[in-house]
């Protein structure tokens, strides 16, 4: 299976990750819970749940982690019974982004630790200028999320940057 994204630059980057640390679920998105990238989902329902369930318990563990030791929690692992989550920031040119994914016992914490730390390399290495992907977010971020999810699952391609049908104006 292949990871299907939203913005072009995050596509290998993440589909190295999923193979290499051979992770059941994986969501790539901005703090906000814009999806940039996914790979394991099969309805965009349970991509949007996921997303504001990321950025949520993220906005949450930084803030306390400011409140108890005066740094925010970057990480955050949960064992369950039968899967393990594991949320991470990862910086790039764009501001911060965050992974949220699932493994089960095919893998382990520490290899899922590796191979994002590789992710994060890659991802800070493929960003684009600022100036060519315009903002994270700008106005119309309903407009924007419903673009990303129907580009991750195949129902429209995204526009380029400076195209007629993309809001923002080109560099």
């Amino acid at each position: 299976m292949r990871a299907r994204v939203a913005e072009p630059w995050v596509e290998a980057p993440l589909q190295r990750f999923v193979d290499d640390a051979r992770v059941l679920f994986a969501l790539l998105l901005h703090p906000s819970g814009q999806v940039l990238g996914q790979f394991g989902f099969t309805r965009a329902v349970d991509v949007m749940a996921a997303c504001a369930l990321g950025a949520a318990i993220h906005a949450s563990a930084g803030q306390l982690g400011r409140e108890l030791d005066g740094h925010p929690f970057r990480e955050l692992y949960h064992a369950g019974r039968d899967r393990q989550i594991y949320i991470a920031e990862a910086p790039t040119a764009r501001g911060s982004l965050v992974l949220l994914t699932a493994f089960d016992a095919e893998t382990s914490l520490g290899l899922v630790q590796v191979y994002f730390r590789a992710l994060r390399e890659a991802l800070a290495n493929a960003t684009p200028p600022v100036e060519e992907c315009g903002p994270a977010l700008d106005g119309n971020f309903e407009h924007d999320l419903n673009r990303s999810l129907a580009a991750l699952f195949g129902r429209v391609q995204p526009p380029v940057i400076g195209d007629a049908g993309d809001p923002r104006p080109s560099a």
